[in-house]
């Protein structure tokens, strides 16, 4: 991986570190601070709140800035919000301090994409963004079990300040090594524009789809193994860091493979993933057979990311930034809406279900992804038959 991209997949790390690791945290803050743990647990809605809401306004807001100069910006605001948090006195401290924090998280993480992409050269896109994102997978496998036990050895300030320690570091490597980039919007009209553009608006819907289809089954996949396919509780630790090494090759590969062909690879691997859902649910009583697929899941549900945002960047040429920023956003909405979902279907049907809750979902992306792959193929077609025309008639484009 080039130095650059290295830097901008490290501030990643730190980010993803810091917004999922709350959750092994919680028990050393909520008894430190005098407030149980439903209400230490809003810290999470808290910040998944900021990242919506802030990810529109801050990419409006800064649109006109060079992009390393303002992500050595943002970089810094999300570190002060660490600090914050380390130091506060009080719980609503730390509301406010992740709330700081969460504001920067969709702006911070669609600029660096876009960074990653000026680097490479045309056509590399995916393979660009799968390695920025790689950030996220290793926040997952390896900055959320560190910075729980950062926080269960030292407590709980302690995983706060690490990770200010880790984004500063990487917010220098940034600043030395990742060369200036011109801002890619204008005024707040040009950036909102490009929201009402058709192929943004079905990205973004295939995002939501996709990830909530995926939020169904992963939120609930801990009782999943522990009640369906009577895995021990240690073997569901093991399992999850085997889901974690499965986002890693799916992010990887699914860059390469938006690289190649971009919606025929969205298009099969949002198929492979349902189909995966539903041999998960039909399965999940065969141990051998579930722990293979837990790593096959991890997989497929990451290796679509890549793609859909570099159709984001495809679609949104105008003002690439804010649409990049409010599909981070869908993700969160995406991911709270499918837990509800796995939530009811839990509910009344029974954990197993979720895998086919979760499929169906998922399968409605796959429909939106089939309609477009169809409209760009007639566009293509149409465009082909122009430019024969204009060229003198078939034959000529055909020597052409």
């Amino acid at each position: 991986m080039p130095f650059p991209l290295f830097a901008l997949m490290l501030c990643v790390f730190g980010v993803g570190t810091s917004e999922y690791v709350i959750a092994g945290i919680l028990p050393g803050l909520s008894g430190d601070l005098g407030v149980d743990i439903p209400t230490a647990g809003l810290l999470v809605t808290a910040y998944a709140l900021g990242v919506v809401i802030g990810g529109p306004i801050v990419t409006i807001a800064t649109a006109r800035i060079e992009r390393k100069t303002l992500m050595l910006l943002l970089m810094g605001v999300f570190i002060a919000g660490n600090v914050l948090a380390a130091v506060a006195p009080e719980y609503w401290v730390v509301v406010v301090a992740r709330v700081v924090a969460a504001l920067v998280h969709s702006t911070f993480v669609a600029v660096g994409i876009m960074l990653a992409v000026s680097m490479v050269p045309e056509g590399q896109s995916g393979s660009a963004v799968a390695k920025v994102s790689l950030g996220l997978n290793l926040a997952t496998v390896l900055g959320v079990p560190l910075g729980t036990f950062i926080g269960e050895s030292h407590g709980w300030r302690a995983t706060f300040w690490a990770v200010a320690g880790i984004t500063t570091l990487a917010t220098l490597l940034v600043a030395a090594v990742v060369r200036p980039a011109p801002a890619t919007g204008g005024g707040a009209a040009s950036e909102l524009k490009v929201l009402g553009n058709r192929r943004v608006q079905i990205a973004i819907a295939m995002t939501v789809l996709g990830s909530a289809g995926f939020g169904t089954v992963f939120t609930y996949i801990a009782p999943l193994l522990t009640d369906v396919t009577h895995f021990s509780t240690g073997a569901v630790t093991v399992l999850l860091i085997v889901f974690g090494v499965g986002s890693v090759v799916g992010t990887v590969l699914g860059g390469k493979l938006a690289d190649r062909s971009l919606m025929p690879a969205l298009c099969a691997l949002l198929a492979a993933l349902t189909g995966i859902l539903l041999l998960f649910g039909a399965t999940a009583s065969a141990q051998i057979v579930t722990a293979v697929l837990v790593f096959v899941f991890g997989a497929a549900a990451f290796s679509i990311i890549p793609g859909l945002q570099t159709r984001i960047l495809s679609a949104a040429a105008g003002a690439p930034t804010l649409a990049l920023a409010v599909n981070i956003s869908a993700f969160q909405l995406a991911n709270a809406g499918g837990s509800w979902l796995g939530g009811r279907v839990v509910d009344t049907a029974g954990v197993r279900w979720t895998t086919v809750a979760g499929a169906a979902v998922t399968v409605l992306g796959l429909v939106l992804g089939l309609l477009e792959l169809r409209r760009d193929r007639r566009e293509r077609k149409a465009e082909a038959t122009e430019a024969a025309g204009s060229t003198g008639g078939p034959r000529t484009a055909t020597v052409g």
